[in-house]
């Protein structure tokens, strides 16, 4: 059973930093990502990683969020640096199986920026 679980969230203010956080189990997979939904938004790609370790950002979070994933742990990291009211959001762990090809979706975490 593949279980995605993000850590890291919180209430941060604006050009302050956070970690995020999402340990994956039951699976081996291609590509991760970091995605965010804000109140009355459509989610919204944030940050992918696929092995080997090709990685892609959106345009407002480029220079100041960073991806990685530690194969050998399973988990992926999202650094947020410079952070803007507009970063808040749920953002949301995303792995696609190596195997299935299939999406799998963690439970979200709030991340807050204050002005």
């Amino acid at each position: 059973q593949v279980q995605l679980v993000e850590s890291g969230g919180g209430l941060v203010q604006a050009g302050g930093s956070l970690r995020l956080s999402c340990a994956a189990s039951g699976s081996t997979f291609s590509a991760m990502g970091w995605y965010r939904q804000a109140p009355g938004k459509q989610r919204e790609l944030v940050a992918t990683i696929t092995s080997p370790r090709s990685t892609n950002y959106a345009d407002s979070v480029k220079g100041r969020f960073t991806i990685s994933r530690d194969n050998a742990k399973n988990t992926l990291t999202l650094q947020m640096n410079s952070l803007k009211p507009e970063d808040t959001a749920v953002y949301y762990c995303n792995a696609r199986s190596q195997y299935t090809y299939l999406d799998y979706w963690g439970q979200g975490t709030q991340v807050t920026v204050s002005s």
